[in-house]
């Protein structure tokens, strides 16, 4: 028997199986990041050596959201940084950058 009898000797699917259709899932606000107030982008150069550091503060996520968010922007801007203590860190003058990213993701920032 070829595959072409085979598929036409199968009678639908096996008893007890339903299949319901798929509904698209909500989109994740922030990708897991319930932030509700409005996150504080600022320049630093104290304590760093004379390097420049902009760092993102304020967050109310989770640690594995900001690690999520700190992620994308270092790869969408191309540059270094960390994030720990609820804050995110980003290697040189970025300010506007930041801003745009996250006001792209439907986050408040000023």
């Amino acid at each position: 028997m070829d595959w072409k009898e085979q598929l036409a000797a199968l009678n639908g699917l096996p008893e007890g199986e339903e299949t319901s259709p798929q509904t698209p899932a909500a989109p994740q606000q922030q990708q897991g990041c319930g932030q509700k107030g409005v996150l504080h982008v600022v320049v630093e150069k104290k304590g760093r050596g004379g390097k420049t550091a902009t760092i993102i503060e304020g967050f109310d996520c989770p640690d594995e959201a900001i690690d999520e968010i700190a992620r994308e922007l270092r790869r969408r801007l191309g540059t270094g940084g960390s994030a720990r203590g609820g804050e995110i860190l980003i290697q040189g003058d970025r300010r506007d950058d930041v801003l745009a990213f996250l006001r792209a993701r439907g986050l408040k920032a000023k």
